[in-house]
C-alpha cells in the first residue's frame, strides 16, 4: 500500500496539519486565519481542531492578542523520546559496533549540570584494567564525553571555568586547558582526555546532536599508550563509520567529524 494509497483519517490529518502549521509559526505563533489557511480548512473547523489540542497542551492560546502557539505537551513529546533510558536502548547497537570494531571499551553519556551521566557502556573482549558502571557521574571538564558536549552546546568560552569549581582535587585541569580541549573539539568534531580521570588511561569522544542541541556523547577508553595521534584519527573515523550509520533518525554526529574522510 503507497502513502497516497492508505486509508487518511480526515481529524486526525487536519489536526495534524496545524500542529506543522504551528511550529513553523515559531515561538511567537500565529493567527487561527494564517493556520487555516495552511492546513487547507475553514476557520471553523481550524478553531475546532485547535481547541482539542489546546486541550491536550498541544497548542497554546495568547490572552492578550489570541494568537495560537505549539504548546507544552508537544515539546515534551520529542523531549520524552530522547529522554536518557530510550536513548540507552536506541544506540545500544552502535555501541556494540563500535566497541567491536575499535577493541575498546565504549561509553555513553549524558550532561547532567557538571558531569556526565554513564548511560550505557560496552566492554571489548580484551580487558582494559578501567573500572567504570552504568549510574556512575564523572566530571564534565576532565572527560572527552563532557568537552566534546561543551563543544556542541557552543558554552562560551568566559562560561567554561564555572565547570572547573568543584572539580575533585585529583583533576589537574586547568582552566587554560579546558579552553583549549573545547577549542579542539569545536574544530575537528572529537575531545580528547588524556590520564587526566585516570592514570594511564586515555579517551576520544564525541557529541550526539538532535538538530543543533547537544543529547549525548560516546566515548572511547584505551590505554594511553594505545592512544597515539594515528589511533586517534583511527578511532574518531571509527566513530563517524560504526555510530553515524546506526543512529536513529534525527540524529546525527558532531559536523566537524562527520566531514572526516573515511579510511580505506
Amino acid at each position: 500500500m503507497t502513502e497516497t494509497t492508505a486509508p487518511r483519517v480526515e481529524a486526525v490529518d487536519r489536526a495534524l496539519q496545524l500542529l506543522v502549521a504551528l511550529a513553523d509559526a515559531g515561538p511567537n505563533g500565529t493567527t487561527l486565519a494564517a493556520l487555516a489557511d495552511t492546513a487547507e480548512v475553514n476557520k471553523s473547523t481550524a478553531y475546532r481542531a485547535l481547541s482539542t489540542l489546546r486541550l491536550r497542551g498541544f497548542a497554546a492560546q495568547d490572552d492578550v492578542n489570541g494568537t495560537y502557539r505549539l504548546g507544552p505537551a508537544a515539546f515534551e513529546l520529542g523531549d520524552r523520546a530522547y529522554a536518557p533510558h530510550n536513548l540507552a536502548q536506541a544506540l545500544h547497537p552502535a555501541l556494540i559496533a563500535l566497541s567491536r570494531a575499535a577493541d575498546e571499551l565504549v561509553h555513553l553519556g549524558v550532561m547532567t549540570g557538571d558531569h556526565v551521566l554513564y548511560l550505557d557502556k560496552v566492554e571489548p573482549e580484551r580487558a582494559i584494567r578501567v573500572w567504570s558502571a552504568v549510574g556512575q557521574r564523572v566530571p564534565v571538564a576532565s572527560t572527552s564525553m563532557g568537552r566534546a558536549l561543551l563543544a556542541a552546546r557552543e558554552v562560551p568560552d568566559k562560561l567554561l571555568g564555572g565547570y572547573l569549581k568543584n572539580l575533585p582535587a585529583d583533576r589537574h585541569v586547568t582552566a587554560e586547558h579546558l579552553l583549549d580541549s573545547v577549542a579542539a573539539a569545536r574544530r575537528c568534531g572529537y575531545a580528547l582526555e588524556l590520564g587526566e580521570n585516570e592514570p594511564d588511561v586515555a579517551c576520544i569522544g564525541t557529541a550526539i546532536l538532535r538538530g543543533n542541541s547537544a543529547v549525548a556523547a560516546v566515548s572511547i577508553t584505551a590505554l594511553a599508550v594505545r592512544m597515539t595521534p594515528q589511533r586517534q584519527q583511527e578511532l574518531a573515523r571509527l566513530m563517524v563509520s560504526e555510530v553515524g550509520p546506526l543512529l536513529p533518525q534525527g540524529l546525527s554526529l558532531m559536523p566537524a567529524l562527520t566531514g572526516m574522510p573515511h579510511a580505506g
